[in-house]
């Protein structure tokens, strides 16, 4: 019979906890940088939130994107970006919104068609008004801050408050460090970005709360072993779990970046960041601060009927 493969050794015993202070200070410093970058350069919004006409095109041969480019260029409609939409016959335009009413919008259309011939067929036309960009702006904060919320009740109603902060902090770091990424990149912050930093929030509080659990689990079977070494111990047993877990996640998403076209493309970016930075802030963030948040050892506090039956069963014999 076929050994199975270990990616990871069967009892890893990495000092995690020992590097803690590294990893808090290069984290403090990600989070100041993203935090700096967001501020100064700021997030390539979308039409989705600044506003603007959005043209789904499709070419009778291999689109010219240069050519098409700076066709539209020459129209003097602000700014213009082009990008292949499915095959190589599918273009995407997305124009900034122009000064006026609907009627500037429609006019601005209509440039581009004329500009571009009756060869090009037209698939989708939408217009977003700055009002609308504002509103979801305004609705994928709350979303987000809602989400946020929830997570760290969950995790203070399953654990202790000292659980739910680490979550929250390990969370707000993933999800600023993403922002500060698409800030830098310059890559289109739409909602479809949104929606991966809120996968990114769940996903990443999956990993936490099963280390979390292996913690627990310690806190009450070793009473005299030391914090730092427990949380370690905890860390290295759930090891193998988080980084497959995560490693084949990467696998299909890398797949969805690299095939599944332009749409897909920032959202698989986002989740792409957003699983490597929230294993590590699982393993590196969330569980090295309940070292300084006064996690309590033991199950004295609590009440018989909340330690598991296998448990009371161990003491009792």
């Amino acid at each position: 019979m076929l050994k199975p493969i270990r990616f990871v050794p069967r009892n890893p015993k990495l000092p995690i906890i020992k590097s803690r202070l590294a990893a808090l200070v290069f984290s403090a410093l990600l989070i100041l940088g993203s935090l700096a970058a967001v501020a100064t350069v700021g997030l390539n919004f979308g039409i989705d939130f600044k506003g603007g006409i959005l043209m789904e095109v499709r070419t009778p041969g291999v689109a010219d994107i240069s050519a098409m480019r700076s066709t539209l260029n020459s129209l003097n409609l602000g700014d213009v970006s082009l990008q292949e939409f499915g095959d190589e016959r599918e273009v995407l335009i997305r124009i900034q919104r122009q000064d006026g009413d609907e009627s500037a919008q429609i006019k601005a259309t209509n440039a581009v068609r004329t500009a571009l011939g009756d060869g090009v067929e037209y698939r989708r036309t939408e217009f977003v008004g700055p009002t609308v960009g504002q509103e979801l702006i305004e609705a994928g904060v709350l979303a987000v801050g809602l989400a946020l919320l929830s997570i760290l009740l969950y995790v203070w109603f399953r654990f202790e408050w000292q659980f739910g902060v680490g979550a929250l902090v390990a969370l707000a770091h993933d999800i600023i460090s993403t922002m500060g990424l698409f800030a830098i990149i310059q890559h289109e912050f739409n909602l479809a970005t949104v929606a991966a930093v809120l996968t990114i929030a769940g996903y990443s509080i999956n990993d936490t709360v099963v280390i979390y659990d292996r913690v627990r689990e310690k806190l009450r079977k070793y009473k005299k072993m030391t914090l730092p070494e427990l949380f370690e111990l905890s860390v290295n047993e759930t090891l193998s779990r988080t980084t497959l877990t995560s490693g084949t996640t990467l696998l299909a998403l890398f797949a969805i970046y690299l095939f599944g076209g332009a749409v897909l493309a920032d959202f698989a970016l986002a989740m792409i960041w957003g699983i490597v930075i929230g294993t590590y802030s699982s393993i590196l963030i969330a569980v090295p601060l309940l070292l300084y948040t006064g996690v309590r050892r033991g199950d004295d506090h609590l009440d018989p009927s909340q330690v598991p039956e296998y448990e009371r069963a161990e003491r009792e014999s």
